[in-house]
């Protein structure tokens, strides 16, 4: 299965064996989303960007640390990787543009 997230490019950038997205500190977990819902998150939280990365996650390589909760109350299930993500998880990484 597969799992999208949208990464800044400068956060992209700075990855090493691992990505670490700021949110992972700041939230506790990396936000993520399924593929119906990643163009919906974009639209919301990214409209007019052109810059974005997107990484598509196969979850297979997440184990325990992937979590899908509707911790905001919004009426669905989101992905949340409670922790970093290995790179041999990010089976593509493109760039992505919110219209």
């Amino acid at each position: 299965m597969q799992i999208f997230h949208l990464a800044e490019p400068n956060d992209w950038a700075a990855r090493t064996d691992v990505y670490v997205a700021p949110s992972l500190e700041d939230d506790g977990f990396i936000h993520c989303s399924t593929a119906d819902q990643v163009n919906r998150v974009a639209q919301r939280f990214f409209a007019g960007r052109e810059d974005l990365v997107m990484l598509t996650i196969d979850t297979s390589h997440l184990a325990e640390s992937l979590v899908y909760e509707d911790l905001y109350s919004m009426g669905e299930e989101f992905p949340h990787i409670y922790g970093p993500i290995p790179l041999h998880a990010v089976i593509e990484a493109g760039g992505y543009q919110v219209s």
